[in-house]
């Protein structure tokens, strides 16, 4: 099945709050009882407010561990800059997460952050650095994109020259650095719990959103979901 990327962001931009809703509960007679009440449950729980950058990671293993952990701490969009390195999620460590966040893939560092200033984010690259600020003192006031560059070498100049800003998780120990993954997995648990427990922060996805996330989910569960959808989607025109 599809994850939500590219080749089918804008497929229900057409339609309004009200349309959307209509097309889930329309599709929701097509899966269980137990699906919808979970997908009613996740939703409040899933995030923009802070999201994942990841530049030019060769392993799959270790970008796929880092959807899984988006996932896994409802983190709903990671980008992914591919300046030599494809990616394409390793399913055996994703367990499916590709299936339930949007990826988005960039050509280039500056485009990306160039998108995320656009849509109001911070942009903070994650390694040891003069002015850095430690992930349970950074500021979350405003959105974060959180930057982590590849395993051996980590980010580039370029990365680093145009972040905002610059933050490391704590360690103890002989070893400089943890592996990506885990540090992805140890930055979102941090941020993720400080947003939630901040009653200042509207940290939540817009009613909108939340609509056109569960028709995307929708279509994960129902068998041929995409031609499915096409169909519901054909039915609710004839109905207008």
């Amino acid at each position: 099945m599809p994850e939500i990327n590219e080749t089918n962001r804008h497929l229900f931009d057409q339609y309004t709050l009200a349309e959307k809703q209509k097309l889930y509960l329309d599709a929701a007679e097509l899966f269980s009882d137990n699906k919808r009440q979970l997908f009613d449950r996740l939703v409040q729980n899933r995030t923009r407010h802070i999201c994942v950058v990841l530049e030019d990671i060769f392993q799959s293993h270790n970008a796929s561990a880092v959807l899984r952990s988006c996932d896994c701490f409802g983190v709903q969009d990671i980008h992914v800059v591919e300046n030599h390195n494809r990616y394409s999620p390793n399913s055996d460590v994703s367990m499916g997460s590709d299936k339930w966040v949007d990826y988005y893939k960039h050509p280039s560092i500056l485009q990306t952050y160039d998108e995320l200033h656009s849509k109001g984010y911070r942009v903070i690259a994650t390694l040891p650095h003069e002015n850095d600020t430690m992930i349970t003192d950074l500021d979350i006031s405003q959105p974060v994109a959180l930057v982590f560059g590849t395993e051996l070498t980590g980010l580039t100049q370029e990365a680093i020259d145009h972040a905002d800003g610059y933050v490391k998780v704590p360690m103890y120990g002989f070893t400089e650095s943890f592996n990506i993954s885990v540090c992805a997995a140890l930055s979102l648990f941090c941020l993720t719990e400080r947003m939630r427990s901040d009653s200042n922060l509207h940290w939540q996805l817009s009613e909108d959103e939340q609509a056109t996330l569960k028709l995307y989910w929708a279509m994960q569960v129902i068998h041929d979901g995409p031609r499915v959808m096409q169909h519901l989607m054909r039915k609710l025109k004839v109905e207008n």
